[in-house]
């Protein structure tokens, strides 16, 4: 791992524990701390003390904006898996299956709260400017989940309108992210632009690989390799697939999600996948956006440190095995 990074993210899981949580009422913080204490990559919260690192010298100050990113992730995640109907999440029951609905649904209000606290707890200088980006990062995580759940009524997605639903519901995170960072120690300049353009084409090939690793990945930790296929995910196979797809094959794939979700709704899929070659286009997508994020990466002049780090990132979230 590389040794900022590391250092980075155990600074991070320390902080994380230390997040004061009260007690009572029982129910409605325990499932907080229990979906914090899963675990995770934690990408977001290290992209935000990264960005204070490329324009300052510390970020010790941003600690409190990095946690507040986490803990607005978890949220999400803690009412997407109720959404989707997820019963395991990292190994583990998720939060409305250990509990209930009713308590995850408050739990993660309570958590979208605890993250507006941590935002404030930074420069009095750039507070007016944090509010601003991390509303509006927020809002557009809502439309990008919403978004998500209207597509997958629907038979056929333009690849156009699917990357712009993954554009707001995970890059628009990471962006907001590294950029609260940035901001929190006073930096408002152009190079925010190419902060943007890094990560969201970072979030995009993210995502494909995402996809890719569901169909493609074998059975990893518990998650059954073509999940996004029996759920009816339009993900960025399916839509490429309709997209090439002949008559007959686009009659066959439209079959196979009409059937009920087992295992022969896979085979059918993953079969017309594969004389479309589907495997091989998701990957070159993949390379192409994670060129097209150290591009803009190399236009950033900030600390050298921080840039290679984020280099490093790159490469380890699109060769990813799970």
């Amino acid at each position: 791992m590389d040794a900022l990074y590391a250092e980075l993210l155990a600074r991070i899981e320390k902080e994380i524990k230390q997040i004061s949580i009260p007690d009572e009422p029982k129910n409605l913080y325990e499932p907080m701390r229990y979906i914090l204490s899963l675990g995770g990559k934690r990408v977001r919260p290290v992209l935000t003390l990264l960005g204070a690192k490329l324009f300052s010298d510390s970020f010790e100050s941003s600690l409190s904006q990095a946690l507040a990113v986490e803990v607005f992730h978890n949220f999400t995640l803690l009412h997407d898996d109720m959404m989707d109907g997820a019963a395991i999440r990292r190994q583990v029951p998720t939060v409305h299956k250990k509990w209930d609905e009713n308590i995850a649904l408050l739990s993660g209000d309570g958590m979208l709260v605890l993250a507006y606290q941590l935002i404030a707890n930074g420069s009095p200088e750039s507070l007016a400017n944090r509010l601003e980006l991390f509303s509006k990062t927020a809002m557009e995580v809502c439309e990008g989940q919403q978004l998500d759940m209207d597509y997958a009524l629907l038979d056929e997605v333009p690849m156009e309108d699917y990357l712009k639903m993954i554009r707001l519901k995970t890059a628009v995170l990471l962006s907001g992210s590294i950029k609260l960072g940035a901001m929190n120690v006073g930096y408002y300049g152009e190079q925010l632009e190419y902060l943007t353009q890094f990560t969201e084409s970072m979030g995009l090939a993210f995502q494909v690989q995402d996809d890719y690793l569901d169909a493609f990945g074998g059975d990893q930790f518990g998650k059954v390799s073509g999940g996004d296929i029996l759920e009816g995910k339009r993900t960025w196979l399916t839509i490429k697939a309709f997209e090439l797809a002949n008559d007959d094959q686009k009659k066959r794939l439209r079959d196979a999600y009409a059937t009920p979700a087992n295992e022969s709704r896979i085979k059918a899929v993953m079969s017309v996948y594969s004389e479309l070659e589907i495997e091989s286009l998701a990957q070159t997508e993949v390379e192409s956006r994670s060129d097209q994020a150290i591009k803009a990466l190399e236009l950033i002049d900030g600390n050298a440190d921080a840039k290679k780090t984020l280099s490093w990132l790159v490469n380890q979230l699109v060769k990813r095995k799970v």
